[in-house]
């Protein structure tokens, strides 16, 4: 299974539609945001994915019930099973939560966003991902990654080069 994972698209809907139409062409089967969207605006952009998308709440996500209405996000921590492995989504702005989360052994992967920064990092047997940022504020890099399950690596992509930022064999 390959899932496309994004985070702190704050409002950037051409970077959004940049990433949209890389999980498209890539065939993604499932998104993971991991949260700041900031308004329901975006849900016009994430509706065109062709895969179903699933999400947490950020920090800068103000208005809630809209994009609960929008897109269905209700939460600031969920945990999902895809082909054979456990995943938790969180923002991460309590790394105190990260932490227990990756060094719990209950998570193959644990996915997070909010610092901007792309990130592969092993916790023990857990794989913590940070995609960076899609609206590119403020590294100037606008990033995303694919998680393939059956190959079992991730890799960060530049949406503006599709440059390969990084890459861990799980």
């Amino acid at each position: 299974m390959l899932i496309g994972i994004m985070s702190d698209t704050h409002d950037n809907l051409p970077a959004i539609a940049k990433a949209v139409e890389l999980f498209n062409r890539e065939n993604v089967e499932l998104v993971i945001h991991a949260g700041d969207y900031v308004a329901p605006f975006v849900a016009g952009e994430l509706k065109k994915l062709k895969a179903p998308l699933r999400g947490v709440f950020g920090n800068n996500d103000g208005e809630r019930k809209g994009l609960y209405e929008a897109l269905g996000i209700y939460d600031e921590l969920i945990e999902l099973k895809a082909d054979g492995m456990k995943i938790a989504v969180t923002h991460g702005t309590n790394e105190v939560l990260v932490r227990a989360l990756a060094r719990s052994r209950l998570y193959d992967v644990v996915v997070v966003g909010h610092t901007h920064r792309y990130e592969i990092r092993e916790v023990g047997r857990t794989i913590l991902i940070n995609p960076g940022e899609v609206c590119g504020y403020l590294t100037g890099v606008k990033s995303v990654a694919l998680l393939d399950t059956r190959k079992r690596e991730v890799k960060i992509i530049n949406l503006d080069t599709g440059e390969l930022l990084g890459a861990m064999g799980l």
